[in-house]
Parts: structure tokens; C-alpha cells; sequence
């Protein structure tokens, strides 16, 4: 480790929002020398055991993400709780560069001090947080922040690795009706803690209570999770405007994460999310290593030709491709 991966570390430790900022940008380099002055960062600040609340919040686009993040953030932090806000926003698909930005958005919560906002583009990555989003988890609960709060693109059959990083799952709804159930997948509902109806006020008043019913009655026909209380999952109602229902949904958040404690079943996720963690770094590892092989990258091109005028079929080509990887690969030492 070298010396200014230490003044680094001490001053995320010690609040310094700007060198916040510069740990979460090394995390997220994909340069070589910045992964591996990651990596000894990030093992310099696991020894700070601070320990936050992590939430994973998802819904569908226009569904009112950034003000629910933006009212509950100054909730928490006008009740003395310091909050970081990831938000991971789309990205375009040419560049790779965030196309919406959540810190204009949040005027009011990027402005507290008790308070540190952090969009990030998606780019390629799936699951709807970007590659290097528990990394960045684990750095602002090092700068000693007590909630952190991670807000994803939307939801998706594939926008659930959110929940394999955060200790609750919120799954943000608009009021509707009439078969507007049937369009949100079972596994999205399986893996929520709190389903929450928002844009409860005003002439959607009613219809938020009926579409909090339906949703209510969707949960009690799921299975209860072993790691569950009674009563949960559960569904509730809020507005991010009038600000109504956040304080509820707060005290249900910290029932639920003070159960988990107090069973073990927190600990047990967290064990389990490390295990999904390291098994995610092992494929994306050997994904980088087999592009960047020699031998590959000269016979790539050939067989991607020869797939695209059908002479091969994909499953040969990436036969061939892995075989030319495994060859190129020289044994590790022994210990």
C-alpha cells in the first residue's frame, strides 16, 4: 500500500467529502494501477467496522425515484442521520455517459451537509447499478454514514442485483388499476422488503389506497421469508410531495432491519452477498483476461467472421476462442 492510499484512507475515515469522492472515482477506474490502489484502499477501510443501514431502492421510470429520495433523504437527515444517496442513472448507449443527473434533481438534499449525493452511469452493467456500486457502498459506510441509500435505473427482469447488496429492498409503485398488477414480476416482488405506493394525495388518494390493497393482498399469497417478521413483506402508501407515509415507512424500515439484526439474518445476508460478490469478480475477471489474451485477440476477429457468414456455429467459435485462452495461459506458482 502506498503512502497516499493511506492519507486517502484516513481521510475518508475522518468525513473529507472530497477525498469521498476521489475513493468512489479510483473504485470505479478501470484503469490497472487504480484497480489495485482500489483494492488496498478498500482493505484499509473494511478495518474501520462502521457499520450503516444499506437500502436498495427500485421502481418503475416516472414513478417519482428522485423525490422520494430527495423527501426521505432530508426526513432522515433532519432527524440527525447522515444519508449517501448512489444513484445510478441511464446511460447512453454511444458514449456511455449518464444522460439524466440526480443532483439537480435534488436540490434541497444535495445542499445538506449531512448529506453526499453520488450519480453514477450504468453503462453496460445489468442489474441496474453500475459494476462498482458495493464498492462504492463500502466507502461512504467507512466515511461514517449512517444510511446509504442506493437508487437504481428501474425495473426489469434483470434490475434485482440491487437487493444482493443492500440490506432492504424498496419497490417504488405509481397508483394504478385494473391489471397493472399483472405487469410487475413475481421475482421483483419476492425479493421486496416494502412495497411503496407512491403519489398518494391529491385526486390519487383513493386509487393509491386500493392499489396499496391489491398489492397487500399479491404479498400475503407469497410465501413468508424465514428472515421475515410478521407482517412482512409489506406494502404502504406515501407521498414524496405532501411528504405523508415517510415517517411510517421509515419505522417499518427499522423494525424490519432491527429483527434481521437481533435473528442473525443480517449477518447471514451480508455473508451470503460477499459469496455473490466474489463469484460476480470471477466472471468479469476472466471476461477482462480472456479479451486482453494475445493469442485470442489475434484469432478473435477470424472467428467472429466466420459466425457472422454462418462457416461456424457460436458454440465452435467460443469453443475455439476458450481453447486458444486456456493455452495462452501460464500455471499460477504453487504457495
Amino acid at each position: 500500500m502506498t503512502q497516499d492510499t493511506e492519507t486517502l484512507a484516513r481521510a475518508v475515515t475522518s468525513g473529507d467529502r472530497r477525498a469521498l469522492s476521489r475513493a468512489i472515482t479510483l473504485a470505479e477506474s478501470t484503469r490497472p494501477d487504480h484497480r489495485a490502489a482500489a483494492r488496498a484502499l478498500l482493505r484499509v477501510l473494511a478495518t474501520a467496522e462502521r457499520d450503516a443501514m444499506r437500502i436498495g431502492l427500485s421502481g418503475t421510470p416516472g414513478v417519482g425515484k428522485s423525490t422520494f429520495t430527495e423527501a426521505f433523504g432530508m426526513r432522515l437527515v433532519e432527524a440527525g442521520k447522515r444519508v449517501a444517496v448512489l444513484a445510478v442513472d441511464p446511460s447512453s448507449a454511444r458514449s456511455g455517459g449518464s444522460i439524466l443527473g440526480d443532483k439537480t434533481r435534488m436540490e434541497r438534499l444535495s445542499r445538506a451537509p449531512e448529506a453526499f449525493i453520488r450519480p453514477s452511469p450504468a453503462r453496460s452493467s445489468l442489474g441496474g447499478v453500475a459494476r462498482r456500486t458495493r464498492d462504492a457502498i463500502l466507502i461512504c459506510e467507512a466515511a461514517g454514514f449512517d444510511v446509504i441509500l442506493v437508487e437504481t435505473v428501474g425495473v426489469g427482469q434483470s434490475e434485482t442485483m440491487v437487493a444482493d447488496m443492500t440490506d432492504l429492498f424498496l419497490l417504488l409503485l405509481a397508483p394504478a388499476g385494473g391489471d397493472e398488477l399483472q405487469g410487475v414480476k413475481r421475482g421483483i416482488m419476492e425479493i421486496a422488503d416494502l412495497i411503496l405506493v407512491n403519489k398518494a394525495d391529491g385526486d390519487l388518494a383513493a386509487t393509491a389506497t386500493r392499489t396499496c390493497a391489491d398489492y397487500a393482498g399479491a404479498l400475503r399469497l407469497l410465501r413468508r421469508r424465514p428472515q421475515d417478521p410478521e407482517g412482512f413483506p409489506a406494502a404502504m402508501t406515501c407521498s414524496a410531495v405532501t411528504g405523508a407515509g415517510l415517517e411510517q415507512a421509515w419505522e417499518a424500515m427499522c423494525r424490519l432491519d432491527a429483527w434481521r439484526r437481533e435473528g442473525g439474518h443480517l449477518t447471514a445476508r451480508r455473508r451470503a452477498q460477499a459469496m455473490a460478490a466474489l463469484d460476480q469478480e470471477i466472471r468479469e475477471g476472466l471476461l477482462t483476461r480472456f479479451r486482453a489474451a494475445p493469442a485470442v485477440t489475434a484469432r478473435l476477429p477470424a472467428l467472429a467472421e466466420g459466425v457472422r457468414n454462418g462457416h461456424l456455429t457460436p458454440e465452435d467459435a467460443a469453443e475455439q476462442a476458450l481453447d486458444l485462452f486456456v493455452a495462452g495461459e501460464k500455471p499460477l506458482p504453487r504457495p
